[in-house]
């Protein structure tokens, strides 16, 4: 028998916990929900969850410093809920670690969708092969890590997935719809600056070299060059 995938719900609207939690156990996931910042933290720790639905508005620790103090020790997928929509919110949410973005009032169905597609994504694969490794950069998709230098370097899902993307097809450009499509696998309803942060984060993380670099293609969108 399969293990159920860990379902963390935070939000301190007992409704919408209800809802998601019905629903995410209907699908075959385990889910325990807490509505408070300070009660994720330690549920985090002793629930150790696959995945971790985080509502941003939260009374105490909000869900941007929960998201950063899980980011600090976990690269596990991380789901932002609001009720705000305004582009500040998504890309401070983004640059802190999270792999999706949700808005109030959202269907619980798509939500549903992104949780199998993200924990798709997450999941390690059987197959060795999907390994790129390069002067000074080791990407392997398998075990969901990133050696930059012999030094292993943390990133959330989409951060890899979108290098790797790249990386496996070295100097092609790709549009930022083209990335957000293939990398975010459903039809991705986000802004394209979505990218352009993970980018940034990517960036920060590993530097450009004399072998290779992520450039940005001015009116168009980006490619992995090697040299």
């Amino acid at each position: 028998m399969d293990i159920k995938s860990k379902i963390l719900i935070v939000d301190d609207d007992e409704n919408i916990t209800e809802l998601i939690s019905l629903y995410l156990i209907k699908e075959g996931y385990d889910t325990r929900v807490v509505h408070s910042g300070s009660l994720a933290l330690s549920a985090f720790q002793s629930y150790n969850p696959n995945l971790v639905i985080l509502d941003l508005m939260l009374p105490g620790k909000d869900g941007y410093d929960v998201c950063k103090e899980i980011r600090q020790v976990s690269n596990i997928p991380i789901i932002m809920l609001t009720a705000k929509g305004e582009t500040f919110d998504k890309i401070l949410g983004l640059e802190l670690g999270a792999d999706d973005y949700m808005v109030k009032p959202f269907d619980t169905k798509e939500l549903t969708a992104r949780v199998k597609a993200v924990l798709r994504r997450f999941t390690p694969q059987k197959d060795k092969s999907k390994q790129i490794i390069l002067e000074n950069l080791n990407i392997n998709l398998s075990n969901y890590s990133v050696m930059f230098k012999d030094t292993k370097i943390e990133m959330p899902p989409k951060e890899l997935e979108l290098l790797y993307f790249l990386a496996s097809s070295p100097n092609q450009v790709f549009t930022r719809e083209q990335l957000l499509n293939r990398i975010w696998g459903y039809e991705y309803l986000g802004d394209t600056r979505t990218v352009d942060v993970h980018i940034k984060r990517i960036r920060e993380k590993i530097n450009e070299n004399d072998f290779w670099a992520i450039k940005t293609v001015w009116g168009i969108g980006y490619k992995f060059e090697v040299k």
